[in-house]
Order: C-alpha cells, then structure tokens, then sequence
C-alpha cells in the first residue's frame, strides 16, 4: 500500500520542475546546435543553386546527423570538417543531457510525489472513517481492534519506519506530524471522519492534535490518553471527547480482577465439591 507522505510532495514537485528545466534546457541545445548546423551547411554550400534549395539541403544534413539516418547529401572536404565538429558538439550535448536527466525521474522525492497522487484519490474518497494518530504499541492494538470491528481506518505517524509498517500490513498511511502540519490531518480525511484516536505519548502534541483536530472537525469524537485527571480536564476543554487515564483504568482493571479472584475462593469454600 503506498504511504501519503505530507513532508515530500513540495521535494517532489520541485525535483519535478528541475528536471523539466534541465530538459529545456537541452531541447533548446539540442535546437540551436541544429540551427548551427544547418547554418553552416548553407555557407559552405558552393554549388550555385537558389537559396531555398541550400537551405533544404543544410537543414536536411543537419537532421541526419542528429537522427543518426545517415542519408547526407554528396558533401566536399570543408562540409565533412564541419559535419564532424558539429558531430562533437551533438555528443557533448548528448552527454550533457544523460549526466543532468538520468535519475532525476527516478528520485526518492518524485517517487514519492507519484505515492502521494496515487492515495490522493483513496484518502479523497473517505467517509465515516476513523483516524489513529500513531502506531506504536498502543496504536497497533487499537487499529487492530477497530479493523476486526469493520472500521475504515487512516493511520497517520511521524516515523518512516512505522508509517511503513503500518503500510505494510494494509492500512491507509499519511506520514507527517498532526501536532504541527494541518496537511497531515486534512489529507487523511479529518473533516469527513467520524472519530479520532490519539494514542501519541508526548502530552504536548495530545492536546495540539487534539485542538486542531476539534477546530477543523467540531463534531468529530475525539478519544485520547491523559496523564492524570487535570491533563484530561485540559483535553476535555480542548474538544476531546473521552479522555482515558491510562493508569486509572489499569489500576480499576486490577482491583476488578483481584475481586473476581476473591470471589471465587470464597465460594469454593462455602461450596466445596462433596466427593463422589
């Protein structure tokens, strides 16, 4: 699945530009060395006939010897001198483009910026999807658990190495930072999804998502970890809509446990099993 990344279309595009300037750039080599060749077949040609006819027969040597055909008019001694210097110049020109156009196409940046216009029309098509902002530990399960409940998902990470693992078991990916670019929240649907998790482990970047996601979508559920109760008061102002505590839940999901295991002992001692 190929990844949206936010931080290389501009890289792309610009790589895009340059390259087409550099093949300008030797077209118009290219057109000004025929032109000279042609030139030069003209004032050299001696043999009498109107100007309309050497300048056809200039222009088509010139066009033979860029094309390689090699069907040249009948040329003396000077015509052939010539002909070989211009041979040089099409060859330096030749060199000149295949140093400055060979890989240009096939960079890390356009390779990238062809990804990028690839997902453009998935991530355009997306509705009432749910957005997971990181794939560590936490996101990965997440993700996990929203894809086996039949969820349309988008993961966005920072990372290269994790937006590509998430990429490659399947999911949609838009690398970039959602704490600091608008770009990678709008390109991966925010304004059209249903809901969206944080599970990024720097507060900071919790309550910045959290704020631009909520100003670019008021309606969007929004579910994210805090630190203690006064970070999710902060998060809850901030627009989100479930802020979960992690060390709270963990501490309830023990106490839950161990009663469940109490209450097990005590009744198997109230009710012990009376041997056959």
């Amino acid at each position: 699945m190929p990844i949206y990344r936010v931080v290389e279309p501009h890289e792309g595009v610009r790589h895009l530009r340059e390259w087409r300037r550099r093949v300008l750039r030797a077209v118009a080599l290219l057109a000004g060395t025929l032109a000279v060749c042609a030139s030069g077949m003209m004032i050299l040609d001696n043999s009498g006939e109107l100007m309309p006819a050497r300048v056809f027969r200039g222009l088509w040597n010139a066009l033979n010897l860029v094309t390689t055909l090699g069907d040249f008019s009948s040329l003396d001694q000077r015509e052939k001198l010539f002909m070989m210097a211009t041979m040089f110049a099409f060859l330096g020109i030749g060199g000149y483009a295949l140093s400055n156009l060979t890989g240009f196409l096939s960079s890390e940046a356009v390779i990238s910026r062809r990804e990028n216009k690839s997902m453009e029309h998935k991530l355009d098509r997306l509705a009432d999807h749910v957005i997971v902002i990181g794939f560590g530990a936490l996101g990965r399960l997440v993700a996990g658990r929203l894809r086996e409940a039949g969820e349309q998902l988008v993961i966005i990470d920072r990372a290269q190495d994790l937006a590509a693992e998430a990429s490659s078991v399947g999911y949609l990916v838009v690398q970039g930072d959602a704490g600091v670019d608008n770009t990678a929240l709008d390109r991966a649907g925010i304004g059209q999804a249903k809901a969206l998790v944080v599970t990024t482990e720097d507060s900071d970047r919790k309550l910045s998502i959290t704020l631009m996601a909520h100003s670019r979508n008021p309606k969007l559920k929004i579910a994210v970890t805090g630190a203690n109760t006064p970070r999710a008061a902060l998060l809850h102002d901030a627009g989100a809509s479930e802020v979960v505590i992690m060390d709270a839940l963990i501490a309830d999901a023990l106490v839950d446990r161990l009663h469940e295991v109490v209450q097990v002992r005590e009744t198997s001692r109230r009710d012990p099993i009376s041997p056959a």
